[in-house]
């Protein structure tokens, strides 16, 4: 079946009642559908390697007047996904060649900000939620009525397009959410994985006190204050590398509280910072702010 063609055809509305598709095989009643109601012929890319649940799928959404493109493996898809740039994405949670979380981070990572929905047989809690958050906007389980799928394509595309962030700035300081690395001024840092989550998690709230069991429950999932050195450890690296010769510090060490990330300007309290009681953790000085 060529795919593109089925996606450019103008139906009528299927016969029959409400019925489970995506089901990979046997017969299947084809729902009403209510006529299309726009002329303009919206753009949705299938990545699905079953070829009878996608012949299905991309004829149901053709008489939708959507114009269907289908892919039948994850890295023809993303290909595709670029050429062609859909206003939608249907993607199967385990096509060929690359898996559906896969094909959702690169999605994302190379800027593609069309709505996704995924399609899965898998139904607990955890998949759904770690889909969401890998990029999908949509979870849709295996098997499922057309009527539906069409429903949460409407409400997808409806949505106004949000525009993910890809950088974070906190005066000379940039976080580069998709290269993973940091640069102040024109000075790049090189952060290993732990180190970026952890900037990463202090910029999202600058200004804001952090304390070590804030930082040890959010950054490393610690449910428990742990006794250990760990969070000084890295901080003190952090600030090593944020904080460079001849710059105004911007992670502070407040003594007995936690760590405060703010723009290089004045200390985050209203005492200056004293240079002779600056703290060292592991050789990396952090300045130890007087408190009132």
């Amino acid at each position: 079946m060529n795919s593109s063609n089925a996606g450019r055809r103008h139906h009528e509305g299927l016969p029959g009642s409400d019925a489970d598709w995506g089901n990979g095989g046997g017969e299947r009643r084809r729902p009403r559908l209510q006529q299309p109601r726009e002329n303009t012929m919206r753009k949705v890319l299938l990545i699905e390697d079953d070829r009878s649940v996608a012949e299905e799928i991309v004829e149901g959404l053709a008489a939708q007047r959507f114009e269907v493109e289908w892919a039948s493996n994850g890295l023809e898809g993303l290909k595709m996904a670029h050429e062609w740039r859909p206003d939608a994405l249907i993607v199967d949670r385990r096509p060929s060649g690359l898996d559906g979380l896969g094909i959702i981070q690169r999605l994302r990572q190379e800027q593609i900000q069309a709505p996704i929905l995924m399609l899965s047989r898998l139904n607990a809690v955890e998949d759904r939620v770690m889909t969401l958050r890998t990029g999908a906007d949509d979870y849709l389980i295996k098997p499922f009525a057309l009527i539906e799928l069409v429903a949460r394509l409407d409400a997808l595309l409806r949505r106004p397009m949000v525009v993910r962030e890809t950088t974070l700035r906190i005066g000379t300081l940039e976080l580069d959410l998709i290269e993973r690395n940091a640069r102040r001024r024109n000075r790049q840092i090189e952060l290993l994985p732990r180190e970026f989550r952890l900037l990463d998690y202090m910029m999202r709230r600058s200004g804001q006190l952090l304390t070590r069991s804030m930082l040890l429950k959010d950054v490393w999932n610690y449910n428990f204050d742990a006794k250990t050195n760990l969070i000084d450890v890295h901080m003190g690296r952090l600030r090593h590398k944020v904080d460079g010769p001849d710059e105004v510090p911007m992670i502070y060490n407040i003594r007995g509280a936690g760590f405060i990330l703010r723009e290089a300007a004045s200390p985050p309290v209203a005492s200056a910072p004293i240079p002779a009681r600056a703290a060292r953790h592991q050789g990396h000085a952090l300045r130890v702010v007087a408190r009132n």
